[in-house]
C-alpha cells in the first residue's frame, strides 16, 4: 500500500494498491510494445501531443497545484507555477525537439558522413517528491519528443501527482502505454532496472539513492544521468548590491519550503560586509510568514515528511551542540503537520552536520570570509557541486568565481534556477549528466554515426 498524506495537517488523503509483481510485468510489457511503435511516429505527431500537455497543464493550474500542495506541502502560489513551469518545457522540446535532434552533417571527408539521433527504448525515471510535477515534466518532455518511453516511479508520498501526471500525458492524445506510472516500493526498482525491456534510468534524489542505482544499471550496462543533493554556495562579495543580495538570499534559501536541491544553503559572505549583511539577511528570515500552504499568504509551509524534519532538527541541534549559534529559529514548531521555524546558524564548524551535509529545508549556514581566495575555498570544501552564486560587480571577481568554483551551474548576481533553454546538473557528488536544453534531450538517444562513401 502505498498512503499519500497532507504534511501540514496529518491528515491521510488517500490510500492506493502497489502493483503485484504481474501487474508490474504487464506494464513493462506494454511499455515495449508502446515503444516498437512509437519510436516511428513523426515529429509533428509529439510536437503536437507535447502541446496539448502543456495546454492541460496551463489550463488546469489550479486544481494540479492544489494536488502538489496538499500532497507534498508546497504553497499554492508556487504550486502553481510549478505547472505552469511545466507547460513552458513542454512547449519548449515540441518547439525545438526536432531541430535539437535533426541529423548533424559532419565534415569527415571522403563522402558524405553525419549524425543521427535516435531513440533506445524505454526509460525509467525515479523522481522525488519536492518539484513533484517539474521534476517528471524535464525528464518526460525531452523523452518522448525523442521517441522513446517513459516509465515513471515517483517518490511514495505523492501517488497522486504520479497518477495525475500519466493522466495529463494521456489526455494530450499520446499514445496507449507511451508514458506509465509504476505504484512500486523502492526495493522493487532494482528488479525494473534489470528487466532487459528498459534501457537506461534518470534518478533525481539522494546521494545514496543515485549510487544505488548506478550501481544497478552498470552491472547491467545500462546508462543513468543522476540529479543528486547540493549544498550550494552563495558568495557575497563587498561591491555587490546588499541589500537586493540579502533579500534573493531569503528567497534562495526558503525555496520550496527550503527543499531544492538548488536552494542556496551556506551564504560566504566577505567580513567587510558581513554584519550588514548579516542583520538584513537574518531580518528577513525572521519576517518569514509560516503556516497553511494553502493560505496565499504564507510564505513557508510545512517539511514534506515527519522524518525530513526530525532529520533537519537532529542536523541543527548536533551542529548546536559542536558549538553553532542560532540567530534564527533553530526549532520545531509546536503544532500539527512537519513544520521548522526558518533558521540562521552561525559560527558554524567544519566538522559539524550543518556544514558538511545537505540541509533540506529552511536552515541556513552563514560563513565569514577573509577575501575572494577564501570565499571560493569556503564555496569548493563541499561534496557538492551543483549550483553556486556569486553576487560581486567586479568584472575580475565574476570571472574568477565563474572559473574557480566547483560546480555544474554558476548564477552571477542571481539565484540558482532551473530553465528548459538551459542544461541542469552538476559534478562530484551531485551526480552527472544533464537535463534540459539540447544535452538533456540527448543523453537518452543513440548518437549513431552514418558514413555513406
Amino acid at each position: 500500500m502505498i498512503t499519500s498524506t497532507n504534511p501540514a495537517t496529518g491528515v491521510t488523503l488517500q490510500t492506493l494498491d502497489t502493483l503485484d509483481s504481474e501487474q508490474l510485468d504487464e506494464k513493462l510489457a506494454r511499455a515495449e510494445r508502446a515503444y516498437q511503435s512509437y519510436r516511428r511516429t513523426s515529429f509533428a505527431d509529439r510536437r503536437r501531443w507535447l502541446t496539448a500537455a502543456a495546454d492541460i497543464l496551463d489550463s488546469e493550474k489550479d486544481r494540479l497545484g492544489r494536488i502538489m500542495t496538499q500532497e507534498m506541502g508546497k504553497t499554492i502560489a508556487s504550486a502553481r507555477a510549478e505547472a505552469a513551469k511545466c507547460a513552458t518545457g513542454c512547449r519548449y522540446y515540441a518547439e525545438h525537439g526536432e531541430r535539437l535532434l535533426a541529423d548533424e552533417p559532419v565534415d569527415a571527408g571522403g563522402g558524405r558522413s553525419f549524425l543521427r539521433y535516435e531513440p533506445i527504448g524505454p526509460v525509467l525515471a525515479v523522481m522525488p517528491w519536492n518539484f513533484p510535477f517539474w521534476q517528471v515534466f524535464r525528464f518526460a518532455a525531452p523523452v518522448l519528443m525523442g521517441g522513446n518511453v517513459g516509465l515513471l516511479k515517483h517518490a511514495s508520498n505523492v501517488p497522486q501527482c504520479a497518477l495525475e501526471i500519466e493522466d495529463v500525458i494521456r489526455r494530450a492524445g499520446f499514445p496507449d502505454d507511451v508514458f506509465q506510472t509504476l505504484l512500486i516500493g523502492s526495493w522493487e526498482v532494482a528488479g525494473v532496472i534489470d528487466d532487459p525491456r528498459v534501457k537506461a534510468v534518470s534518478l533525481t534524489g539522494s546521494e545514496p539513492a543515485g549510487a544505488q542505482v548506478a550501481c544497478q544499471a552498470g552491472r547491467r550496462i545500462k546508462k543513468t544521468v543522476l540529479e543528486l543533493g547540493g549544498s550550494d554556495p552563495f558568495v557575497v562579495m563587498p561591491s555587490a548590491d546588499l541589500a537586493r543580495a540579502a533579500q534573493v538570499a531569503v528567497e534562495a534559501r526558503i525555496i520550496n519550503n527550503g527543499q531544492s536541491c538548488i536552494a542556496a544553503k551556506r551564504f560566504i559572505v566577505h567580513q567587510h560586509v558581513a554584519a550588514e549583511f548579516e542583520q538584513r539577511f537574518v531580518d528577513g528570515i525572521k519576517a518569514l510568514r509560516v503556516g497553511d500552504p494553502m493560505d496565499e499568504a504564507t510564505q513557508v509551509g510545512p517539511l514534506a515528511t515527519p522524518s525530513i524534519r526530525e532529520d533537519l532538527d537532529r542536523q541543527v541541534q548536533q551542529s548546536v551542540g559542536m558549538g553553532a549559534r542560532v540567530l534564527a529559529g533553530g526549532n520545531k514548531l509546536n503544532r500539527p503537520g512537519n513544520f521548522y521555524a526558518p533558521t540562521v546558524l552561525v559560527d558554524v564548524p567544519s566538522d559539524s552536520p550543518a556544514y558538511r551535509e545537505e540541509l533540506f529545508g529552511p536552515v541556513a549556514v552563514l560563513l565569514r570570509a577573509e577575501g575572494l581566495d577564501h570565499a571560493i575555498q569556503l564555496a569548493n570544501d563541499t561534496e557538492f557541486g551543483l549550483g553556486a552564486s556569486a553576487w560581486t560587480n567586479d568584472s575580475t571577481e565574476q570571472q574568477r568565481c565563474i572559473a574557480e568554483i566547483e560546480a555544474g551551474m554558476v548564477f552571477i548576481n542571481g539565484m540558482v534556477g532551473s530553465d528548459a533553454r538551459l542544461p541542469f546538473g552538476g559534478v562530484k557528488h551531485s551526480g552527472y549528466g544533464r537535463e534540459l536544453a539540447t544535452y538533456g534531450i540527448r543523453e537518452f538517444v543513440n548518437v549513431k554515426t552514418v558514413r555513406v562513401a
